[in-house]
């Protein structure tokens, strides 16, 4: 497949005002204008090389003068209701935006977690507009099948949006992707009317304070998202080689040894259990479990459960050989990438900018209770899921492990749950797992 250039797909006489997410020295080949558009020329300003259109001032005004016909686009994004709701919402205040368009915009169901996978089966055929998950950029880059955000009409993305985020949107120096919500991580979860904040500061004690009461406290032990936290924490390392597809991790060292042996002892008590968030929701509500390791896509189910009770806190600290030490996580956020193959892929990027400004973000926020990346919004939202989750983002990290992870950490997160006498043994399989290369 021949890759569409920002050069070739932003139409005829279309002005670009550029924002440069980055240092790059990839140089873009050059490509003749389209017949009817105006030159372009390349500027290199230090490091980065950029194209730009000799065009109008106005480049909203000259891709709608360029525009003939309908203009068609998908897009893809969260399955669930208030998602689909709320896009439906956004597409519409577009089309009455750009009135003067006729659009045929289609919004289908994918989830972030697999957008990905869908994508690479056909990029051509994929969506010209979807959400992903970020740890998902890497290979949507490699695929080539992310427009690079080169282009910006109605507000700088890298500007608006808080610096985890644009990280979390870029790669090697250069922008792929729209940031859209920084609250795609977890925190601890919990009923304020049985458990007081000295409960909830450590793992021991909201395991004594559980102990007490007869009730439960946990998470998905046999999920390598949650597990992490406990290592990363103690500054051991799971993180992608420099090749970008396999692993790199230390979890087998002496440090890895005592999180382990730690993490084992927790688990022997009764009140420690590993429960998936559907059982979890419900246990919450029959009373039984009064605290829980989530993110803010349960926070509804949860409230539910607790009533005013509910609280939320950052991620209890645990001990480490002695030390009590802070429990790590994994950020995470969601991006709206454009497909590099879209036919129009001048629209699909102002459409990606519409639903990522700051009033969309808001009204997603509001809509989803998930917390918007835009430095405005965040700041005019408050919630105690979105403060637990602040709160705990100092010690959080950009997931960015490959898929040779996940099996292996969640295999060694459930054995340390079930109890073994030779944790090191355990954590040498994992590792191995971990580290393998990829096929």
């Amino acid at each position: 497949m021949k890759k569409k250039l920002v050069a070739v797909l932003l139409t005829a006489a279309m002005a670009v005002s550029l924002a440069a997410c980055g240092k790059t020295t990839e140089k873009q080949p050059e490509v003749a204008p389209e017949q009817g558009t105006e030159q372009t020329t390349e500027e290199k300003t230090g490091d980065t090389e950029v194209v730009i259109n000799q065009g109008s001032d106005d480049a909203i005004a000259n891709l709608i003068a360029a525009t003939e016909g309908t203009v068609d686009l998908t897009l893809w994004c969260s399955e669930m209701e208030s998602y689909q709701n709320t896009m439906k919402e956004l597409v519409d205040e577009f089309k009455n935006t750009y009135s003067d368009v006729d659009f045929n915009i289609t919004i289908g169901a994918q989830s972030e977690s697999t957008c990905k996978d869908e994508v690479l089966k056909d990029v051509e055929a994929a969506a010209d507009v979807f959400v992903f998950a970020d740890d998902q950029l890497n290979e949507l880059v490699q695929a080539g099948a992310l427009q690079a955000v080169t282009t910006t009409y109605t507000f700088d993305p890298l500007a608006a949006n808080g610096a985890g985020a644009v990280n979390a949107a870029s790669l090697n120096g250069t922008c792929y992707a729209y940031p859209l919500t920084a609250s795609n991580g977890y925190f601890l979860i919990y009923d304020k009317s049985l458990l007081t904040d000295e409960d909830v500061a450590s793992w021991e004690n909201l395991v004594a304070a559980c102990e007490a009461q007869g009730k439960k406290c946990g998470f998905d032990f046999g999920n390598g998202w949650y597990t992490y936290g406990f290592f990363s924490g103690a500054g051991c390392t799971a993180t992608l080689a420099e090749d970008g597809v396999n692993n790199v991790c230390d979890w087998n060292n002496e440090t890895g040894v005592a999180v382990a042996e730690s993490l084992v002892k927790i688990c022997s008590s009764d009140a420690v259990i590993s429960i998936g968030d559907a059982d979890a929701r419900a246990q919450a509500k029959d009373g039984d479990l009064i605290a829980y390791v989530d993110g803010t896509w349960s926070i509804e189910d949860f409230q539910a459960a607790y009533g005013d009770n509910l609280a939320c806190v950052k991620l209890p600290t645990f001990e480490v050989n002695g030390v009590a030490t802070q429990e790590g996580s994994f950020a995470g956020y969601k991006l709206v990438g454009v497909n590099a193959y879209s036919k129009n892929v001048g629209w699909a990027m102002l459409l990606a900018e519409f639903i990522t400004n700051e009033e969309a973000q808001m009204k997603i926020g509001a809509n989803t209770q998930e917390g918007p990346s835009n430095i405005n919004a965040a700041a005019s939202i408050s919630s105690p899921a979105l403060s637990a989750l602040g709160a705990q983002s100092a010690f959080a990290d950009l997931q960015r492990v490959g898929g040779n992870y996940w099996t292996p950490a969640g295999t060694l997160g459930q054995t340390l749950y079930t109890g073994t006498d030779d944790v090191k043994a355990a954590l040498d399989d994992a590792v191995a797992g971990i580290t393998a290369a990829a096929e």
